[in-house]
């Protein structure tokens, strides 16, 4: 009989004999073992699984059925990590952690498909084209591009969206439906992606950084619209001008030179005003707040004007020229130099007037000079009733209502309302130092 060494020993080379069989035989031994993994059929489309228990989970897909359901919430899952990954949604659990920037996500999926953003893989191509994206979605909504395809439509005003996430996102534009909400801020958004972008407001990640000078955007969009400083790309053109710009916002505001549309309007007083920031500017002439220059002493009614003011007594000049290194105060006089470089003209006076032949810059202005022909005033002072042709000649005239004395003398501190004034009585301090 065997001893137990013998017994053991020969049992070893067994082993070794059976991991040693020739190609062939391990061939065989495969093929085997993948019948055997996939032996259980779905009768519906003939997929096979390695077990009963993928098979089962696979029906519910032919079922639509949904027996997982969420405590919170009420809503329903095919499967059961399914449901794992959504109540994530609820507790904030984020498990997952990038060892590139530490961002933390509820699913792995979304941390594979982030870790993409540091490495640059975009494992998904398009066979049209040959572009390629860092993730399937995005690769299936671009050969929708191809074939034109868009077959989700919103029934009640019948816009067509490439994919079904996309009409749902607009379905609550009609509903007003803003399921996502900031639990710092109470803020709420319609779609994920908006409420993903605002979170980082909070936690001031800025995952998009530009490969040319290295800053960071919490954006793509951001991302790609800084990265046009660099290239110099202006793909949004003016149709009227033909001025282009590197922003569709830029394009919009510049659209308002033409048209004369002022959609800013101040509550107080009634002013129009084309731009955001020269309302905002406005705005604080009435908050009584005055700035003073610690230098000369001058007061200013907005901290944009005692800005600029200062740069006399810095001599800063923070508007350069990248064709010369010339520096300019304001960023006016760079793009009236920059002319000297392109060799473009000051801007064209494509506006004329029909009845004296004058012409102007914008329609705005031209508007403006009409009435001196026609004796029209649509702005008249909401005090006496006197009528003005000009908005800014009827805020001088509310000044003499006010009382208000905004333009101030840096010799002795006189406070005028009208600027001209202010020069008359300039004319006797420059008289009275001529007498001397």
């Amino acid at each position: 009989m065997e001893t137990r060494a013998e017994e053991k020993h020969n049992s070893f080379v067994s082993t070794i004999t059976f991991d040693f069989k020739t190609k062939e035989s391990r061939e065989k031994a495969n093929v085997k073992t993948v019948t055997l993994e996939k032996s259980f059929s779905c009768e519906t489309c003939g997929s096979s699984f390695k077990s009963k228990h993928h098979l089962k989970r696979h029906v519910l897909t032919h079922t639509g059925e949904k027996p997982y359901s969420c405590e919170v919430c009420g809503s329903c899952f095919a499967y059961n990590y399914h449901l794992k990954d959504h109540i994530r949604t609820h507790t904030g659990e984020k498990p997952y952690i990038c060892q590139v920037c530490g961002s933390r996500f509820s699913q792995i999926s979304h941390l594979k498909k982030h870790q993409r953003t540091h490495t640059g893989e975009k494992p998904y191509h398009c066979e049209v084209c040959s572009s390629r994206f860092s993730d399937n979605s995005c690769l299936k909504q671009h050969m929708f591009k191809h074939y034109g395809e868009k077959p989700f439509q919103c029934k009640t005003c019948g816009c067509r969206f490439i994919t079904n996430f996309d009409l749902k996102r607009h379905l609550r534009t009609h509903t007003g439906e803003k399921p996502f909400s900031c639990t710092l801020c109470k803020a709420a958004f319609t779609d994920k992606s908006g409420f993903k972008q605002h979170l980082r407001v909070h936690t001031g990640e800025k995952p998009y950084s530009c490969d040319v000078c290295g800053h960071s955007f919490s954006t793509s969009s951001h991302l790609k619209q800084h990265t046009r400083t660099h290239t110099g790309e202006k793909p949004y053109n003016c149709e009227v001008c033909g001025s282009g710009f590197s922003q569709i916002a830029h394009l919009q505001r510049h659209k308002r030179t033409h048209t004369g549309e002022k959609p800013f309007c101040c509550r107080i007083c009634g002013s129009k005003f084309t731009y955001d920031t020269n309302y905002k500017r406005h705005m604080e002439t009435h908050s009584g707040e005055k700035h003073i220059c610690e230098a000369c002493g001058s007061i200013f009614t907005s901290k944009h004007n005692l800005k600029r003011h200062l740069r006399t007594h810095t001599e800063e000049k923070p508007f350069y020229c990248k064709v010369c290194g010339s520096r300019f105060v304001r960023n006016d006089h760079l793009k009236q130099h920059m002319c000297t470089h392109t060799g473009k003209k000051q801007r064209e006076k494509r506006y004329c007037c029909q009845v004296c032949g004058s012409c102007f810059l914008n329609n705005f202005l031209l508007k403006r000079h009409v009435r001196t022909h026609t004796g029209e005033k649509p702005f008249s002072c909401q005090v006496c009733g006197v009528a003005f042709s000009d908005d800014a000649n009827c805020k001088r005239h509310m000044r003499t209502h006010t009382g208000e004395k905004p333009f101030h003398c840096l010799v002795c501190g006189s406070d005028f309302s009208f600027n001209h004034h202010l020069k008359q009585h300039m004319q006797k301090h420059s008289e009275a130092i001529e007498r001397t």
